[in-house]
């Protein structure tokens, strides 16, 4: 039996994710931007927290964790790296550590680059990884602690992943981020289809989160800098691909 996964919006464009086991009836948050949401979805499929997953310190993935706890106590697992500026953690885990949600293991991963101690969890089983603002639907968070090349290092762990596994990622960024992959990338069918879908998921109120790795692969700029025709376009041909990732962040951050 696999995780049953909820997508939870938060806040303006946040997502937060609920982790049943259905053998169990273990139920793991990842991340807690606000509390409300994700306790109207326990209490309407009448499922019971066990363990809360933090992916690192900002505000808007850990603020509603007390207000979470104070009705629904559970086990709070986050980085190591990370616990000096965390909420109190029940345990605390680094690269390679596992988690388990009923009869399901996650591995923890550093993904380090948006924060330093920013982890992501995936559950091979469930062909899952919960990534937050590391690999985002056709983007990847800003770079604000870590380095770009980094990041890239980051981005290419979670690349080498099975190319199924569904990407659940922190924000509702998909329509922005595919403006932003088209003027690097134009001539790209799969990701001009993608972003055509895209637009009509969030015309509809639909979440574009999660996309499966395999869709990144063919259409995330940010895991193709090794693509002949996007180093073309910047200018860039045959360059050391973490260069050209630090290229593409970049003109992003300007975009």
């Amino acid at each position: 039996m696999t995780l049953q996964i909820l997508t939870i919006p938060c806040l303006s464009d946040n997502y937060a994710y609920l982790a049943h086991d259905p053998a169990t009836g273990q139920t793991a948050a990842v991340d807690v931007p606000e509390a409300g949401p994700l306790l109207r979805a326990l209490a309407d499929k009448d499922w019971t927290l066990s363990h809360v997953l933090i992916t690192h310190h900002h505000g808007d993935h850990i603020d509603g964790l007390a207000e979470l706890l104070a009705t629904a106590p559970a086990q709070v697992i986050g980085a190591a790296a990370d616990a000096h500026r965390l909420p109190p953690l029940d345990i605390t885990v680094s690269e390679g550590d596992t988690v388990t949600i009923g009869d399901q293991v996650g591995y923890v991963m550093d993904v380090s680059g948006h924060t330093i101690g920013h982890i992501a969890f995936h559950f091979p089983e469930s062909r899952a990884a919960f990534t937050a603002d590391s690999l985002m639907g056709l983007g990847c968070g800003r770079v604000f602690e870590g380095t770009k090349p980094q990041m890239w290092a980051s981005l290419q762990k979670l690349a080498a992943l099975p190319a199924e596994t569904a990407i659940y990622s922190g924000h509702e960024y998909t329509q922005s981020n595919a403006k932003f992959a088209l003027s690097v990338d134009p001539s790209n069918p799969a990701l001009i289809s993608r972003a055509e879908a895209v637009d009509a998921a969030r015309a509809k109120g639909q979440p574009t989160i999660p996309s499966t790795l395999a869709e990144e692969l063919a259409t995330n700029p940010f895991l193709r800098a090794t693509d002949p025709d996007i180093q073309a376009n910047l200018g860039m041909t045959g360059a050391d691909p973490a260069d050209v990732f630090a290229e593409i962040r970049t003109r992003k951050d300007c975009f």
